[in-house]
């Protein structure tokens, strides 16, 4: 079994429409944890959708199985893998 490629959904108001700074980080909207990018993806289009009238609100992925694993991030070989 390989393990999930973990990612985080989450977005909220932000101060310009160009940028992705967030008016107010305690308003935050969560939609969760999904364990591979195909479902987060949904996620993500579900709650964009639903705001999709309003240009301040803004949603995103977070790939956390890459913040999880640094080598990741720079294109190296995760850990576990390395000979």
């Amino acid at each position: 079994m390989s393990k999930p490629l973990l990612h985080l959904v989450f977005g909220g108001e932000v101060v310009d429409p160009r940028n992705m700074v967030f008016a107010e980080t305690k308003s935050l909207d969560i939609v969760g944890i999904f364990p591979s990018y195909a479902e987060a993806f949904k996620a993500w289009r579900a709650a964009s959708q639903r705001h999709v009238d309003h240009a301040n609100i803004k949603y995103v992925v977070v790939h956390l199985h890459r913040m999880l694993d640094p080598a990741e991030m720079h294109g190296e070989a995760p850990i576990e893998d390395a000979d």
